[in-house]
This record gives C-alpha cells, structure tokens and sequence, in this order.
C-alpha cells in the first residue's frame, strides 16, 4: 500500500453501500486507499494485522487507517462489538469511527455514542447526498478536524 495515501477502512457488508461510498471517495480531493472488508472479524483482522493481513512488518504493509466507516449491521461480530474493540484498544482508540447505517433506532444511536463512536450518521437513500455526505465526512476528519501531533 501506498504510505502518501490516507487509509480509510471501510466495515460494510452490503456490496452495493460499499460501491456507492467508493464512488464517492474516488471524487474526494485526497488521495485515498480504501480497504473494504465485509464483517467485523475481518475488520479487526486487518487492524491488528493478522489472519489474512498478516505479514512480516505488518504496519508497512496496512498503515493505521486514518478513518473507520463501520456498518452496525454486520454477519458474525456486529459493529457495536467492532467498535467496543477499537475505543478500548490502546492502539486504536483515537482512530475516528464513523458508524455509518440505515439504523435510526434510538437504542442503536445511544450505544453507539456509549461506545465512543466519533459519529453516527444515517446512509440517506438519495444518492447525491449520500456522496455529499461521504466526501463532506472524509473532508471534516482529513482536513478539518485539528488533532493533537502523537
């Protein structure tokens, strides 16, 4: 992977919400690799760099993801239990999560934001605005959002 890229990491299950954010992201002003990974075991696989994104020096091959768009409706780990993972990980708490879902149950918001997720936003069913969406959250944690230097 290309190290001068921003790392997104995209936890979507649904193939057609996936070619939908890619779409999107190929109109952003960043240069972007977008790893998309179908389920939460894999996600964090690739977090961790293990199973089938193990390799010698594991963070020259898959850099720290810059973002984390997480689906809550997931085969197998759901994201709620993605993101507990991520925001209690030493490593990769500070890592933005943007949970990103057809979920408006109340129940779902509240434990998202419980679990520390950075934002949760309602994939609109008009596409024009979901792209506005995507490249306006890409823009906001890329080139917006000040973060401390670690």
């Amino acid at each position: 992977m290309n190290q001068e890229s921003d790392l997104i990491l995209l936890v979507e299950d649904n193939e057609n919400h996936a070619l939908l954010i890619k779409s999107a992201l190929l109109e952003s002003e960043f240069k972007i690799n977008l790893v998309h990974v179908c389920n939460g075991e894999d996600a964090l696989d690739f977090l961790y760099c293990r199973n089938r994104f193990s390799c010698g020096d594991s963070r020259a091959c898959y850099p720290r993801p810059k973002i984390i768009f997480l689906d809550l409706r997931l085969p197998g780990m759901d994201g709620l239990n993605v993101l507990k993972t991520i925001k209690t990980s030493e490593v990769f708490y500070d890592i933005p999560v943007v949970i990103l879902t057809s979920s408006t149950a109340e129940p779902d918001i509240v434990r998202a934001y419980y679990l520390r997720a950075n934002s949760y936003l309602v994939e609109p069913e008009d596409f024009a605005l979901f792209r506005r969406q995507i490249l306006d959250t890409v823009n906001y944690w890329l080139k917006w959002n000040i973060t401390p230097l670690l």
